[in-house]
């Protein structure tokens, strides 16, 4: 009885699951977007930004390997990624030509990671953290986006010593 009802329950259950899912299969020369994720490796190498891209692309696809697997041409920028990636790892990108698409050029290093290059320091102040005083600096990484953040003047001193001519 109770086993009956179990098995109602879990083929209503795929039931339903087979009517949302739908199959996705690329063919080669297709164009797809890749998901950022920590699983591709490709948000670990452009930073966990909190305003940071959900895909990256389109890019092409060389080839299918096996039933799943896609192997994609990825830019010199990304040459240091795998470049077989999960069909879940990727959407579909329809193809037209008043897209207007600006890649930025990051580079990626071994540890994936990647070098922001620092453009000025704007500002700096004292705090208070856990009873000890702190002196921090305002670093914008990107005027064009006017993206910026305080840092440990300790560390841009360690890291970026030309910025401090005062």
């Amino acid at each position: 009885m109770v086993k009956d009802r179990m098995q109602a329950s879990q083929s209503r259950q795929k039931a339903y699951a087979d009517r949302r899912r739908r199959p996705l299969e690329f063919a080669a020369r297709d164009h797809v977007f890749l998901r950022v994720t920590r699983t591709t490796g490709v948000r670990k190498a452009i930073g966990s930004r909190k305003l940071s891209p959900k895909f990256l692309g389109p890019y092409q696809i060389s080839r299918r390997i096996g039933l799943v697997a896609y192997e994609i041409a990825l830019p010199p920028q990304l040459d240091n990624l795998h470049s077989v990636f999960h069909f879940s790892q990727l959407r579909k990108y329809v193809f037209n030509p008043s897209h207007v698409l600006e890649a930025e050029d990051v580079q990626i290093m071994e540890d994936l990671t990647i070098e922001v290059p620092s453009v000025a320091l704007e500002d700096s102040r004292v705090d208070e953290r856990r009873g000890k005083l702190v002196s921090l600096v305002k670093v914008i990484w990107d005027r064009r986006t006017g993206n910026s953040t305080w840092e440990l003047e300790e560390d841009m001193r360690k890291s970026h010593s030309h910025l401090f001519s005062w």
